[in-house]
């Protein structure tokens, strides 16, 4: 059974930092992609960064330049380190993987369980 657990999420004050984690544990035969997403209260889940298996990387524009997503292969990590935080940045972040499973042929989409980021002051 595959699980993807995410840490790191807790209360910080505007322009402060944070920086979350998510580990992809189970048996897996490869990932792909893996990303941060994130759902305010009232609003619909969005993308807020991904990172390729060769490090390729992609933000949403409201993050692009405070936000910065890095992955460590060898452990089936990936991170997000949040500068500059603002108070619409509180959010549950959710980590996502595209990976596959060792019993299977075909990637499939897999989600976390949500950590809590509020920035208030």
């Amino acid at each position: 059974q595959v699980q993807l657990v995410e840490s790191g999420g807790g209360l910080v004050q505007p322009g402060g930092s944070l920086r979350l984690s998510c580990a992809a544990s189970g048996s897996i035969r490869s990932i792909n992609l893996m990303g941060w997403h994130r759902q305010a209260p009232g609003k619909e889940r969005e993308l807020v960064a991904v990172i390729t298996s060769g490090d390729r990387t992609n933000y949403a524009d409201s993050v692009k330049g405070r936000f910065f997503i890095s992955r460590d292969n060898a452990k089936n990590m990936v991170y997000l380190q949040m500068n500059s935080l603002k108070p619409e940045d509180t959010a549950v972040y959710y980590c996502n993987a595209i990976l596959t499973e060792s019993a299977r042929v075909l990637p499939g989409n897999y989600w976390g369980q949500g950590t809590q980021v509020t920035v208030s002051s």
